[in-house]
């Protein structure tokens, strides 16, 4: 048990028997009447987005759970394998878990696998990968590198708006939050 005054970004709340990760949050104190902490929460099951208020001191219940970087080895047809680099164990994550992690990973690349009681509840990447434009278009001459964006299909499948300059074959960094070109890599 933990009270409000304790909480942090990415820490996991047990309400209701369901498991919340606070996205963010902000200590109030108004003029008149008591403090109260505004949330905002992500169901680790569905996905959802609340905003919730608790009052200041009032004690809420965290999920233990474990993080673990792992490496992500391959998909066999149904499932994601990641294995723990220390114990060599493997581990078998389904794709709704993974979710649009999947469009950026490579095997053989590190993420972190959450979990809680032996159930896997989300993988984070790092924030961005450096991945290589296996197609788009050919640019054309008087093409700058300010101004239009053209698709560009990744080695994962992904596919993403980058400058016109850029070529097949080309590495490029995404941030893995949103999915947005950042910068090409030599």
């Amino acid at each position: 048990m933990a009270t409000t005054n304790d909480l942090k970004n990415g820490m996991v709340l047990r309400i209701d028997n369901q498991l919340w990760q606070v996205i963010e949050f902000q200590h109030v104190k108004p003029g008149k009447g008591p403090a109260f902490v505004r949330t905002k929460m992500k169901s680790i099951t569905t996905g959802k987005t609340i905003d919730k208020t608790f009052n200041a001191g009032t004690k809420v219940e965290t999920a233990n759970v474990d993080r673990r970087t792992m490496q992500y080895l391959y998909n066999d047809g149904t499932d994601f394998v990641f294995m723990d680099p220390d114990t060599y164990d493997q581990i078998m994550v389904a794709p709704e878990i993974v979710g649009d992690a999947a469009k950026y990973m490579l095997e053989n690349q590190e993420a972190v696998v959450a979990r809680n009681d032996g159930t896997v509840l989300f993988i984070e990447l790092p924030a961005s990968v450096i991945l290589e434009v296996t197609y788009t278009e050919p640019g054309l001459q008087g093409d700058r590198s300010t101004g239009g964006t053209k698709p560009a299909t990744l080695e994962t499948g992904a596919e993403i708006q980058v400058p016109l300059f850029l070529e097949t074959g080309t590495k490029v960094k995404v941030d893995t939050r949103d999915g947005s070109y950042l910068s090409r890599v030599n």
